[in-house]
Formats: C-alpha cells, structure tokens, sequence
C-alpha cells in the first residue's frame, strides 16, 4: 500500500476510533462497534418505508414487534406479545402483552409509563385509521401495509385491557402472523406521539425515534454517522454493545478498505468482484447465507408499447441472465426462473421461464409491429442485497437488446431522488428487487404485485390482474402448505405468461465482518441486528 494512503487509512481509523470511544465515554473499546453501511435512512420510522438501508438502520435496532419469526424453529415466535390465540373462524386474533417494557429515556423525551395495549392501538390505527392524528403525518404514506391490503383486513383493533388487544380481520389471512413479524410492523410509543402533537411537532416521532428496541438513537449526521447507545432497560436477552455507530459509506471500495484497515468491524454489501480481495485477510470472514430475495427488471405495463405482452416477452426472451450472473454477481446468485427463489417452501422447479432466445424476441416485436424501439430503464444507484450493481446490470440489458434493434437508455438518480420519482411511476422501465421481510410465500407476490400494491406505488410493473388476484386472495384463505403451494404456483404461471417483470436472480445474503466479531445471526430475510452481536477484544491472526 502507498505510503500516503496507509497514513490516510491510519487518519481514518484514529477518527472512528476515537468516534466510538467518545460515544462510549468510559466504556472500553470492545462494548462497541462500527458498522460500514452503504447509505442514508430516509427517515427512522420503518412503517414509512420499503428501503433496505432504512429497514437496517432502524427496525431491529431501534424497534420491536409483536412476534417475531424464528429461523431456526421456522415459526412465530413471541415479541412484545407473549402469548397470541386465533377465534375458531380466523377472523380475530388476541395478543397477551408483555409487562415491564420501557421505552426509550431520550433528550426529548421520558416515559411516564410502561409499554401497554395504547401503543399497539396506536401504532397501527396510525396506518389504517383516515382520520388518526398522525395518519397523514407521513408523506410518504405506509408503502408496505398499503401494498397487502392492511387497512381493509383489518376491521377494527380492540383494547381488551392494559395488557390484552384483539386484531379483528374482514377476511381470514394465513398471512397475517408472518406480516406482524415483518421488519415494518414496528411499535411506536402513544404517550410520545401524543407529546409530540401537543409540542406542534408529530413530523419529530418519525425522525428523532422513540422505541423499545436493544438500541436507542443518540445521534444522527447525514453522509457521516448514525450513533446508539444500548438500552438499559431493554426486555429482551442481554445486549453485550454499550455503542454501535452505522459509518454512512456509499462507496463499496472505500467500505471494504475501511473493513481491512480495522475502521469497521462489520460492513454491508460488497461487490461479488471485491471477495477476491477480501479473502486475502484472514482476520477477515465472509458470511454468506442463501437470500429470500429477488432482483427484477419490472416493466410499466401500463405505458405503450409495453402494455402490449408480446414486446415484453419479445424483451424477457432477449435477457441473458447467465451472463448476468457472471458478470455481476460473481457465483453468489442464483438464476431466478420465478419471483420465488428455490429457500421457499412454495418454490416451483418446474415452471417454465421465457428462456434466451434473441430470435424469437425479434419474431415477436416483429408481430407486434414494433421497429426502432428506444425505452428507458432506471437503475439504482446504491448496492443492494439482490443487486450488487444495477448499473452493470442495466448495461448488459442495454447490449442483449442492442442485438434485436432495441436501443435501452440507462437512467439513475441519487438515491433519495431515485426513490421519490419512482413514486411518480414516470418511467418505462425499473431495475430494482425485493428482499423478503418473513418467510411467507405471500411476502413475495402481495406487496410487489397486487392490486392493493398498484395503489400504493410498490408494484413497480403498474399491473393488476383479476385471476391473479384471485388466487392470493385463495392463497391466503387456506392454512395448507400443499394447498397454498398450489395457488403460488399458479400465480407464478401468470407471471412467466404475462410479463409484467423480468426476475433475474436469488442472492446470497453476505455480510463481511472481521472474525473477533462473534453472535452475529445473519437471516435469509429482513434487516440486520446487532442485539446478539460480541466483539472481543482482539482480533485473529
């Protein structure tokens, strides 16, 4: 390494250093940890949002839920609800309320009492209620319960007493429990909110957040750092971190650097092409773990010509997604046939993709009458867990179509523009994807391609299809795997059939980190979590 470059990393490193043991104060430096994450929350609430980068830095950090998902047991398991009973007709749901949880004690706020059943009523009638103080408070609006239909399952939420609630459902929904444990089902504080709004400021609830998570936000420096502090009073297992601090780094090169020169002890999202470099730091470890997610090229069907089938098939068929692969992902994806990727126990080996076959795409525009076509694509900016670069991605695209005639234009934006004009829908085309929330098939179908999702602006291909529809809505009914396995299979044939997205691939979910980093669960679906995580004090050679 140059020497002018290693005294920069050393200068780097001194900074973070004496960052994190200026948050600690007189902890020592093993009770804390640095986190090289790719990019600025768009707020601290969850409910708000469907960015990972959001979902990160808030959900499991800040936040708990009512029931969680175990991955090791593969269910439901208890969260700020210990107990839960179904009525016999899966129309209500009852949930006995932990006792003794606190809330966080911030500078611009102190709990007067407990966690109780106000909280819960007042979470999620924020999302469904018209006319809850705080349900317009949000601009962008509550992207993920839109997407599923939240309000309209949801015919009323009941306060039994402090410590009981009933969930009333319009319809049965095999789903619901999973949707709960989803990184957006966040528990907010009523005794804040209702501060807030008497202070003037109930926009304050979703910025300078207040939760019952193992961490609490202490600070916040756009482009820089986000710092925690350890909840004394968490009620959940013992947090071992007194500090973690998120170091905002957009770039993949400069995080791995900061990774290798011990400026972070965890990072977020490499590049398949950098593992090589990494591998060659033994107090360095790769953990990868196979995702429940999906990366998509997703068509506006209802812009011309692409509301004709036949040219987005004529465009699927033009796709070498095994040059993708290569190129992009470097052997840590699989190839999507489906949105479904193959850790789901709805999976379909034997669905039909439209294969590669540029002469069959140019026989089809041919058939649709289409000649000198030119669209555009949006692709992100930022790396994602199903999307190490869809920059490069867009530019494979861009060369298989080139060779049938069609002429792809490559659009990308900062990433908060990005995100904000993808809610105008004024695009042809997006290259964009999902990272599964919970392990429910239907996690993967409702918010992305729904009716419901259609309204909210999360279904990127602007589709709504009846038959569709109609088999999530069977989906949900039924409580069999083998029976809901079924309708997602069908629902997947009208996906391979109609178009309205190119799935592309499944990714490994990798998480770098150095190896006296130790507890850390890496889950195949949702954000990170550092409540589990140890860093001792020195690292392997």
């Amino acid at each position: 390494m140059p020497v002018i470059v290693k005294r920069w990393y050393q200068l780097i490193s001194l900074c973070f250093t004496s960052l994190l043991l200026a948050a600690c104060g007189q902890a020592q430096l093993p009770s804390g940890l640095v986190y090289c994450s790719e990019g600025n929350p768009e707020s601290f609430n969850p409910q708000l949002v469907t960015s990972g980068t959001t979902i990160d830095a808030t959900s499991n950090q800040i936040y708990s839920r009512l029931v969680n998902y175990s991955q090791a047991k593969a269910d439901i398991i208890p969260g700020l609800a210990t107990e839960w009973l179904m009525s016999e007709d899966g129309l209500s749901y009852q949930f006995t309320l932990r006792e003794h949880v606190s809330f966080h004690k911030t500078r611009q706020f102190t709990p007067a009492r407990d966690f109780n059943a106000d909280d819960v009523l007042f979470s999620f009638n924020r999302i469904i209620d018209p006319l809850h103080p705080y349900h317009l408070v949000s601009r962008t609006g509550y992207p993920f319960f839109q997407s599923i239909g939240f309000a309209d399952l949801i015919e009323s939420i009941e306060k039994v007493n402090d410590y009981q609630v009933i969930f009333h459902l319009t319809r049965k929904d095999a789903s619901f429990l999973s949707n709960l444990a989803t990184d957006f089902a966040v528990i907010l504080s009523a005794e804040y909110g209702y501060q807030l709004l008497s202070q003037g400021k109930p926009e304050d609830i979703d910025y300078y957040a207040v939760g019952t998570g193992p961490f609490q936000l202490n600070q916040y420096v756009k482009n820089e750092y986000i710092r925690y502090k350890k909840h004394p009073v968490y009620w959940g297992p013992t947090v071992e971190l007194d500090q973690l601090v998120f170091d905002i780094t957009p770039r993949s090169t400069a995080r791995i650097a900061k990774l290798i020169t011990g400026d972070c002890s965890v990072s977020a999202l490499p590049k398949a092409g950098e593992l090589a470099v990494v591998a060659q730091h033994p107090d360095v470890i790769v953990e990868a773990k196979p995702g429940l997610n999906v990366s998509f090229w997703a068509f506006n069907t209802q812009k011309p010509p692409l509301d004709d089938v036949r040219v987005r098939r004529a465009l699927a068929h033009a796709i070498d997604k095994r040059n993708i692969l290569d190129a992009v992902y470097n052997d840590t994806a699989v190839e999507a046939t489906g949105v479904l990727p193959p850790a789901s126990w709805a999976y379909s080996k034997n669905l039909s993709p439209n294969e590669y076959n540029p002469q069959k795409a140019i026989e089809l525009l041919n058939e649709a009458g289409i000649n000198n076509l030119s669209i555009n694509v949006w692709a992100m900016p930022v790396a994602r867990i199903y999307n190490p670069s869809a920059l490069k991605t867009a530019e494979l695209i861009q060369a298989d179509l080139a060779r049938i005639g069609v002429k792809l234009n490559i659009i990308s934006y900062d990433w908060s523009v990005f995100t904000q004009k993808l809610s105008t829908s004024n695009y042809d085309s997006v290259l964009i994807g999902w990272n599964a929330d919970n392990s429910d098939p239907d996690n993967f179908f409702t918010p992305l391609l729904s009716c419901a999702a259609l309204a909210s602006n999360n279904n990127r291909s602007r589709w709504c299809q009846k038959d569709f529809e109609h088999l999530l809505t069977q989906a949900q009914s039924v409580t069999s795997q083998p029976e809901r396995k079924a309708f997602y299979q069908s629902a997947e044939a009208i996906i391979s059939d109609q178009v309205p997205m190119v799935t592309l691939a499944h990714a490994k979910k990798v998480v770098l980190k150095k190896n006296n980093i130790t507890a850390m669960q890496i889950r195949p679906y949702g954000g990170i979590s550092f409540a589990k995580a140890i860093q001792t004090s020195e690292e392997g050679e």
